[in-house]
């Protein structure tokens, strides 16, 4: 189930709220849709179904988790991530860059997106990844 609520109705953008993602941990929207844009603020890896933080799991299993939840987001919105334009990947580590790399590469088409990683002293809840993303309407 997806709720959308108006944010700025006279502009045409409204926030994504989709059901099946992890609660927001902060005063913010999973997505907020702006003329044939949406934007995904950063996901964390937070298992929808359980709630459960993958705090302590591999960087492969945070990052396929973060994308799983991206694609939850973009699904609110009728896109998948065929539509990514653009990622900006934070982690806290960038020895893992290869690891997370590599599940990256496997969830995006051949036209893989315009990509920004960097490496941050600290990230919500001690996770080892967060990822935005930003999709067009095609």
């Amino acid at each position: 189930v997806v709720v959308s609520t108006m944010v700025g109705c006279a502009h045409g953008i409204r926030a994504v709220v989709p059901t099946d993602v992890p609660k927001a941990i902060g005063p913010y929207s999973h997505g907020i849709s702006a003329g044939n844009t949406v934007y995904v603020s950063g996901q964390l890896p937070i298992d929808p179904k359980t709630g459960a933080l993958l705090k302590d799991a591999s960087i492969e299993d945070q990052t396929r988790m973060v994308l799983s939840n991206i694609r939850t987001v973009l699904a609110a919105e009728g896109l998948t991530l065929a539509n990514v334009v653009s990622t900006t990947v934070y982690m806290k580590d960038l020895n893992d860059f290869g690891k997370m790399n590599e599940i990256d590469c496997k969830s995006f088409t051949k036209d893989a997106p315009a990509r920004s990683c960097v490496e941050v002293a600290r990230l919500p809840k001690d996770v080892l990844i967060e990822i935005e993303a930003i999709a067009l309407l095609k």
